[in-house]
């Protein structure tokens, strides 16, 4: 006679409470949002992006040289990094003449990093 074995991880039923899990069903953004909120984790997960995000968190509003400047990086990595960045709309562009200064799109982005690095701060 074969028993069958679980997990700790799996559950015994399909479904314990139907009407909460319909309610985060319903609550939950459609597929699109959900792979667009990923794109932006990704790009936040490149060391460097996130420093020219820091950077910018920090100044408000930068030079692509003064940026990539204060990040460490070589201006061409900057610039396809932030090319990436505002496709994404994490970051915007303000030209001036030939020069292009670059800036958190809003306080959303702003507060989502606020919070990241609040959050590492206070780690054990």
């Amino acid at each position: 006679m074969l028993v069958e074995q679980t997990t700790l991880d799996e559950c015994q039923v399909r479904v314990v409470d139907p009407d909460r899990v319909d309610a985060v069903q319903r609550a939950l953004p459609d597929a699109d949002a959900i792979a667009s909120v990923a794109d932006v984790f990704a790009l936040l997960g490149d060391a460097n992006r996130l420093c020219l995000l820091l950077a910018l968190l920090e100044a408000g509003e930068l030079c692509v040289c003064d940026l990539a400047a204060a990040a460490g990086l070589g201006e061409s990595a900057t610039s396809h990094a932030l090319r990436l960045l505002r496709a994404h709309r994490v970051v915007k562009v303000r030209r001036a003449g030939r020069r292009a200064y670059y800036a958190l799109i809003d306080g959303h982005v702003r507060m989502l990093l606020d919070l990241a690095v609040e959050h590492e701060r206070d780690a054990p």
